[in-house]
């Protein structure tokens, strides 16, 4: 049944919605880490937009910023010109996310969303190399436009295209099969035989942890250890930091603690600061060979977000931001260690890193369930991986410890009563 403030939805907009599914109600406002519905109900938000909203909704200082650019009348649309605003962007992003860390990047502005930074970063990877193929990894998602697809690994998705998706091979993730099988040797073994039909490929794509693909992390050792074999072979590896970078696992760049320097890194979600779309594909200087035009977008230019994105690199400036991304990650790691070892009927394991982490149960459905019930019960989360089978917690990296608390309850409570309703016993 519908509810009458959906029905506008049902009416009018396309059966693709999906997120309104998951959250059947109409939100109107939005502060930090809370989101309230037209009926006045609050909702602690451990969703924070798939990841695009890694300082919580309406930054007051972001917030500020822009309202100050709107009324001094300045740039809207520019597509790829030269901006004031784009200008104090890259030069803080320069100065406070590349400089502290000896990265040296040329800065690409593709279309505003994930999909587009992957699909540049792929077509700029085949210009360089002269090689068609890609080698991406099992359960990774990298977007839904044609070319960031063919990377991805979930079958519904894929399905979508309509058409077949060519010239990618799938290798498996870390841990993919089992804590037996070494896949970076199984790899590499595919790229040593000449009968193995796995040509040697223009890049490698990779999220260090998987978002969409079930919260499953890579141990920093199989990051650097990939990193090894691109280079033995001339490969360039991309990392797809769209959803896990800007803080997300703790550092802002996923891959810092691995200690891996890739070739093309993609950003986008939360580095817009406030919701805006911006993405950026980061290429080392020497790759940099497009020709003036080359991959373009009317979009590329969103100078609203260069805005706020400069804010929101005052987070960055000192170390304390990184610092407490740290202590809240504990306070989730302990928490749901907590679930697993109170709640053994869900058979759960602990999976991710920094505040992108979660419980996978094998027992069909139940994660959908606890996550609809945490809605019932005021709190907004998501489910991942090709089942729906892991329920994750992503709040604004901005959360106090007082929002954590209240989220933490409403979970516990959401399992505990599906627990008791379904009577499960260990399976």
């Amino acid at each position: 049944m519908v509810n009458n403030d959906l029905k506008i939805f049902e009416e009018l907009e396309s059966s693709v919605r999906s997120y309104v599914r998951s959250f059947p109600t109409v939100f109107k406002k939005a502060k930090g880490y809370k989101m309230w519905d037209i009926n006045g109900k609050e909702y602690i938000d451990f969703f924070a937009g798939a990841g695009a909203l890694n300082y919580g909704h309406n930054d007051e200082k972001m917030k500020k910023k822009l309202l100050e650019y709107i009324a001094q009348d300045g740039i809207v649309h520019s597509l790829d010109m030269a901006t004031e605003a784009k200008a104090n962007f890259l030069e803080k992003f320069n100065d406070v996310i590349l400089k502290p860390r000896n990265m040296n990047y040329k800065v690409m502005f593709p279309g505003p969303t994930g999909t587009n930074t992957v699909e540049s970063a792929l077509k700029l990877a085949r210009k360089v190399t002269g090689r068609t193929n890609v080698i991406s990894f099992t359960n990774g998602f990298h977007g839904m436009t044609i070319g960031s697809l063919s990377v991805t690994g979930n079958s519904a998705k894929r399905q979508g295209a309509g058409i077949p998706l060519q010239h990618v091979v799938t290798m498996p993730y870390d841990n993919f099969v089992s804590n037996n099988l070494d896949t970076v040797e199984y790899l590499e073994r595919f790229l040593e035989d000449n009968g193995s039909g796995v040509d040697i490929p223009a890049a490698m794509i990779l999220e260090t942890v998987q978002g969409e693909g079930g919260i499953n992390a890579a141990k920093f050792e199989w990051l650097k250890r990939i990193e090894e074999v691109c280079k033995r072979w001339g490969i360039l590896l991309i990392i797809d930091d769209v959803q896990a970078g800007v803080g997300r696992t703790g550092t802002f760049f996923s891959f810092e603690k691995a200690g891996i320097n890739p070739d093309i890194v993609c950003l986008s979600k939360s580095i817009g600061g406030n919701g805006l779309p911006l993405a950026l594909t980061l290429i080392k200087p020497e790759l940099d060979i497009w020709n003036p035009g080359e991959h373009n977008g009317t979009f590329r230019g969103n100078n609203f977000a260069f805005i706020t994105a400069t804010e929101s690199l005052t987070y960055w400036e000192s170390d304390e931001f990184e610092k407490s991304i740290e202590e809240k990650s504990v306070k989730i790691t302990e928490f749901l260690n907590n679930i697993v070892e109170k709640y053994p009927e869900l058979n759960g394991k602990v999976k991710g890193r920094g505040l992108m982490q979660g419980i996978s149960t094998p027992i069909e459905g139940l994660a959908s369930e606890i996550a609809a019930k945490a809605f019932e019960n005021g709190l907004i989360m998501e489910t991942a991986g090709p089942e729906d089978e892991v329920f994750k917690l992503f709040p604004p990296l901005t959360i106090d410890n007082e929002g954590l608390e209240k989220g933490f309850k409403i979970i516990e409570e959401s399992v505990r009563s599906l627990v008791a309703s379904k009577q499960l016993v260990g399976q």
